[in-house]
């Protein structure tokens, strides 16, 4: 549209303005002819932008906007351009798993329903975005859920004879009763390559002595502590005890098995995973007289289970032993305190007791929260011990102790004393790990030192020591990693899935009623992401790799059977306007989806896009989209600029864009499939562009909320005219 002799006088740019009386433009004269007046003239372009209606006025479908939410309940402009412009909002990131899940795994629906009610009073509907995605998922509890489980090692050196399970003859061992069977098979143990005993109950065993194996007697020492250690695991749910002979007061005592932490009880549940089943014997335990002892594996309880016990981790050890291991720090396994350490840096609340379930082993184990990231100085959370004596000179040390983390963390010990020693940094995760550090002393050192200050997280320590080798060495054997299997991961992947679809449609059943299920499942060649594309972002958790390629097909089913019958379920992806392989691709896994019984309701395309985007890939992709006779929504439409400060002939040509790729949803995906357009972020505004195309200017609003060409390209697209031929050309002071 040409404009003849339009000379308004602005501040810096023809499109901005500020309060009412900035908006009467002043108009030079022209002098071919007397006074200019406003009837005679063209409006000022930034008038008529002045003058459109808001946007979801012109549109025939839902108009939404991908929101901040924090802005929007706390900006009020930005809150009023949303509520008057918008049918439908969709969260930009505070929907999705990492925002709403903890480490355990719990949905936290505080901060969104307070969000919905709001959005519920300005007659907005709430766009669920997103189910299931590869990105902003809360990895570290993911990843936690799957990892390795770590079970500690027996506490000292074993004194139990497993010469005849080694080789498979039991020697000095009795099977008094074998059930179906107990033997000794190779390739089952805890690793690839250790033996297993195998024991069977049969088909009528109903008692605990009904499947029976005897150890070898063990000799004891008058006064000595004893433990008892073993792996264990069934094909199918199980139950076993300990009994011993007639050198123990109690033949069936009651004791605290490890694997369970409940006291007084008789038996010992066994499950398909690994696990580690311990008992302690006290002084007290042993008949006066007692020089030696025998125990039974009894594992009769119930019928028709196979049990495997880890032949190398077999162990009786004497706690109290010649030659045991002295810790130089107190308290080292927290079972019932912190007593002994102390927080000489950090927060108030940096230092506390965790309780038996994130303990290592035992019943308690130190917790230590470190609220800030400074890699160079760790020190600013520090826990200390003092050592039970002065370091001795040029006699070697060890340090170990069990450390997991919540997230991603770091750790490193230090000494204090005259001359410090410093340990190098420990990656630390959600799955213990057993770290040692050895150093010389210089006769100075007064005690240990936890620096956590490196990288802000909560951080779980355990069965900490400090030895000085001369009393035998060592001190706790390290632990027994045991990976889980392929299918083990996909049925806990599997699991939290389930858990997480299941209650975000459950808790928004009567409030949100259309979602995006699954959001960018293609890669570029339009063959679906496998989950090994190497992408390392903390939040990133590839559900495919786990579930393969149905994990799309349960999330679906999910989604549908926990929301409503009418509910709306889309897939949404990116780049498909620029790779029309990828919109293949995505178009043919619907099909796939639905083959296998599930049903996707609409495919949503994200169209970040500049100015030079293909526009015949546009249409073609739109064509694509439409004869999939899917609902068809714009679901994330902004124009990249290239510069968070645009010329006037930019702000034009993207306004011609956001117009041109309407004009073409209109034009090619028929009415009944037209879901609608949401268009990404409100404005150009910092605030909004902190992690989303920073230094860029791609929305219809400026920095200032002010409305852009783009705004009036848009609505015309809308409309279907050029709205603004309609307006007068008298300037109505406000």
């Amino acid at each position: 549209m040409k404009y003849k002799k339009i000379l308004p006088i602005l501040a810096s740019s023809l499109l901005i303005f500020s309060s009412c009386d900035d908006n009467l433009m002043e108009w030079e004269k022209d002098p071919t002819h007397g006074e200019v007046t406003g009837a005679e003239l063209p409006l000022a372009l930034v008038e008529k932008i002045s003058r459109y209606e808001p946007l979801k006025n012109y549109a025939d479908f839902g108009i939404g906007n991908g929101i901040g939410m924090s802005l929007y309940m706390t900006d009020a402009t930005y809150r009023k351009i949303v509520n008057e412009n918008f049918d439908e909002v969709t969260p930009g990131y505070e929907m999705k798993h990492a925002a709403m899940v903890n480490v355990k795994g719990e949905i936290n629906f505080t901060n969104v329903d307070a969000f919905i009610a709001e959005t519920k009073k300005a007659g907005l509907r709430v766009f669920g975005h997103t189910l299931v995605w590869h990105s902003n998922q809360n990895a570290n509890y993911l990843n936690s859920i799957i990892a390795p489980t770590v079970i500690p090692g027996s506490s000292g050196t074993n004194i139990l004879d497993n010469a005849g399970l080694k080789n498979g003859t039991f020697t000095n061992w009795a099977r008094n009763n074998p059930g179906k069977g107990i033997t000794v098979i190779d390739n089952a143990g805890l690793a690839s390559n250790t033996k297993a005993i195998q024991l069977m109950s049969s088909a009528s065993s109903s008692a605990a002595y009904n499947l029976q194996l005897t150890s070898p007697n063990v000799p004891i020492v008058t006064g000595h502590n004893y433990e008892i250690s073993f792996y264990v695991k069934s094909d199918v749910a199980g139950k076993g005890r300990i009994s011993f002979n007639a050198s123990l007061n109690n033949s069936y005592p009651y004791k605290d098995w490890y694997n369970t932490g409940a006291s007084q009880t008789e038996a010992f549940a066994t499950t398909s995973q690994w696990q580690q089943v311990k008992i302690k014997l006290a002084p007290g335990d042993f008949k006066a007289a007692s020089t030696s002892f025998q125990f039974n594996l009894d594992l009769g309880y119930l019928p028709n289970v196979t049990y495997l016990i880890d032949v190398n981790t077999f162990a009786v050890v004497d706690l109290d032993a010649a030659g045991a291991v002295i810790n130089m720090v107190a308290n080292g396994k927290f079972n019932t305190d912190i007593s002994g350490w102390s927080k000489f840096n950090g927060a108030d609340n940096a230092l506390s007791l965790a309780a038996a379930a994130n303990a290592y082993e035992g019943n308690g184990a130190m917790k230590v929260v470190n609220a800030t990231s400074d890699a160079a100085n760790q020190w600013k959370t520090q826990i200390h011990a003092d050592f039970s004596s002065m370091l001795v000179l040029n006699k070697e040390y060890t340090v170990s102790y069990m450390i997991r983390s919540e997230a991603t963390g770091s750790v490193r010990c230090s000494t204090t004393g005259t001359t410090a020693h410093y340990q190098g940094d420990q990656a630390t995760s959600t799955t213990w790990k057993l770290v040692e550090w050895k150093f010389t002393g210089n006769g100075t050192e007064t005690g240990l030192n936890f620096d956590l200050g490196g990288t802000a997280g909560t951080y779980y320590i355990d069965n900490v020591l400090v030895t000085d080798g001369s009393a035998g060495g060592g001190g706790a054997t390290p632990p027994v990693t045991i990976e889980k299997t392929d299918v083990e991961k996909a049925k806990i992947i599997n699991d939290a899935m389930t858990d997480w679809i299941s209650k975000m449609m459950t808790h928004y059943k009567t409030s949100v009623f259309s979602w995006d299920v699954v959001n960018e499942p293609m890669k570029e060649d339009g063959t679906m992401r496998s989950g090994n594309e190497g992408d390392t972002a903390t939040d990133y958790f590839s559900w495919v790799k786990y579930l393969g390629k149905d994990y799309a097909v349960t999330a679906f089913k999910l989604a549908r059977q926990y929301g409503n019958a009418t509910d709306k379920l889309f897939i949404n992806d990116y780049n498909l306007e620029s790779s029309l392989a990828k919109c293949d691709g995505l178009i043919d896994y619907v099909k796939y989806i639905e083959g296998k019984g599930a049903t996707v309701d609409g495919i949503g395309t994200q169209m970040h896009i500049s100015l030079t985007t293909d526009k015949a890939k546009i249409v073609q992709m739109f064509q694509k989209l439409a004869a999939s006779g899917k609902l068809i929504k714009i679901s994330e439409l902004d124009i990249r600029l290239g510069t968070n400060a645009p010329t006037v002939a930019q702000q034009a040509s993207q306004a011609e864009m956001y117009q041109y790729v309407i004009d073409m949803y209109k034009k090619y995906i028929p009415v009944p499939q037209q879901y609608g357009i949401t268009i990404w972020g409100v404005s150009d505004n910092s605030k909004e562009h902190e992690f989303w195309l920073p230094d860029e200017s791609p929305n219809l609003w400026d920095a200032n909320y002010v409305r852009k060409h783009a705004y009036k390209g848009t609505a015309d697209g809308l409309a279907g005219k050029d709205v603004s031929l309609g307006f007068s050309g008298e300037l109505v002071k406000p």
